[in-house]
């Protein structure tokens, strides 16, 4: 793999760092792109922006050293903290971050977080194939040993990968895992306009893929340590059971702010 590249001797590029970058313009594209179509004010983030940068940015810090506490109690000042290597960040705790703030902001704004969701959901979802491919190539995901036919071998001599052995491809399952969710919750909203639909099905589907996928997951973390579970699968197995509680009320509820119609 290729953890950077090296430009001149004294210019490197990483890989999953140029692709975070990349998933930061993308994502405000899309937000952009679908903001007609969901109805909703794209200056709203824009003018925000330097928020759910922070908050993204603390909550993926902050998930990342609580998952890897055993290695990182040893941190003895805020620098510690936000200065880290191979950019190690929780992807739950971003979302967690960027959730909070949409949350204070439609309440400050007196509006719903429903006007928002949707669209924000599709631009994640649209965000989580370059993610995942730039951490294949940056060795931030990788899988474990298994005896199924499909596996890829690191070679490179500065792999963090502790394997010897061809592992599972998990980076690549979830790329592909979820250009299939983002393709399939694309064409339905362009279908189906049910506040919330795709922000509850879209992220089941995901949750529901982390769960299953990251038992091939060859990193560890304080919980699969002891246990053959690991904290994004609990994270996905909370968020499931709320999503999938809170989907069937949709149809249920008879509200106007749903503004149902097919």
């Amino acid at each position: 793999m290729f953890p950077f590249i090296e430009i001149f001797p004294w210019a490197v590029v990483y890989t999953f760092g140029l692709a975070l970058t990349v998933c930061f313009f993308m994502f405000l594209w899309n937000l952009n792109r679908l903001a007609k179509r969901f109805g909703y004010s794209f200056s709203f983030f824009t003018q925000n922006i330097i928020w759910f940068f922070l908050s993204t940015l603390f909550f993926s810090r902050l998930f990342y050293v609580i998952g890897k506490w055993n290695d990182m109690k040893f941190i003895k000042d805020p620098f510690q903290f936000f200065i880290m290597s191979d950019f190690n960040f929780s992807l739950f705790g971003a979302i967690f971050g960027f959730l909070i703030v949409l949350k204070v902001l439609t309440r400050l704004e007196k509006s719903s977080i429903t006007r928002y969701i949707d669209g924000t959901v599709l631009s994640f979802l649209f965000i989580l194939v370059i993610w995942y491919i730039g951490a294949f190539f940056g060795w931030q995901v990788y899988g474990r040993e298994t005896m199924m036919a499909i596996d890829i071998l690191y070679s490179n001599p500065y792999t963090p990968v502790p394997y010897q052995v061809p592992v599972f491809p998990l980076p690549i399952v979830y790329a592909l895992v979820s250009f299939v969710i983002f393709s399939t919750m694309y064409m339905l909203s362009l279908f189906i306009h049910i506040r919330w639909y795709i922000w509850y099905i879209g992220l089941m589907l995901f949750w529901a893929s982390i769960i299953i996928f990251e038992s091939f997951s060859g990193k560890q973390d304080i919980l699969s340590v002891v246990s053959v579970f690991n904290l994004p699968q609990i994270y996905a197995l909370i968020l499931v059971l709320w999503s999938g509680y809170n989907f069937s009320q949709i149809f249920s509820w008879k509200d106007a702010q749903w503004n149902i119609s097919i």
